[in-house]
């Protein structure tokens, strides 16, 4: 069983970004997760394209990359030319999802699709073959920190159901409230990607916070 961890930068400490990457790459951290808000299709601003340009710059870890935005074609070409490795859009927010995720994949980026945590994963079932990868929030995004929504582990079953029938291999990733206590239940049901915040920034050790979350995960 294969689990890869994505310490989300939404939790570190931006005055020390740098540095704070450092600390998970040494906790053996496989992507860098990076979230952008742009305050109207969630409650919240976070970061835009310099930022991950300037973690582009200190990095060579896959940044992974989640448009919490509205009108996101209108940033497909900026976020491939910072770097991202991964570009992921709301199902929601992305009026023509096929072809949003096509010029995705034109760019040279791994395509991803989110889905909010009531939205179900039969919407993705016409791009499954298009993607490479499902984000499954486990919380309404906007914030970090919040409580994780048990419904989710159900949700990742009934995505790796779906996808499988797609028949090409599909990562699905859980974001949103992801910590030691349901990160195995979630890769049983079929998470392949963890997204963590403060359950990894948010402790005085990011690297051994990192490397605690896999062994997590991959327990029995």
């Amino acid at each position: 069983m294969t689990v890869r961890i994505a310490p989300s930068v939404l939790a570190s400490d931006f005055a020390r970004l740098a540095d704070e990457v450092a600390r998970v790459e040494a906790g053996g951290a496989d992507f860098i997760h990076v979230d952008v808000m742009d305050g109207h299709f969630v409650p919240n601003i976070t970061v835009g394209v310099p930022v991950v340009a300037a973690l582009r710059r200190v990095t060579s870890l896959p940044l992974d990359v989640h448009l919490m935005i509205a009108n996101p074609d209108r940033y497909l070409e900026a976020f491939a030319g910072a770097g991202a490795s991964i570009l992921t859009v709301h199902a929601e927010a992305a009026t023509h999802l096929h072809r949003t995720v096509t010029r995705i994949r034109q760019l040279g980026m791994q395509a991803g699709v989110a889905i909010n945590p009531a939205t179900p994963v039969e919407c993705v079932r016409d791009v499954a073959n298009e993607i490479d990868l499902l984000l499954v929030m486990s919380v309404n995004p906007g914030f970090g920190g919040q409580s994780f929504i048990p419904r989710s582990i159900e949700k990742v079953a009934a995505a790796k159901a779906l996808l499988h029938l797609g028949g090409r291999p599909v990562e699905i990733e859980v974001d949103g409230g992801v910590d030691c206590t349901n990160a195995a239940r979630l890769v049983r049901a079929g998470a392949t990607i963890l997204v963590a915040g403060v359950s990894v920034f948010g402790t005085p050790d990011p690297a051994a916070a990192t490397r605690a979350l896999r062994e997590a995960a991959l327990a029995s």
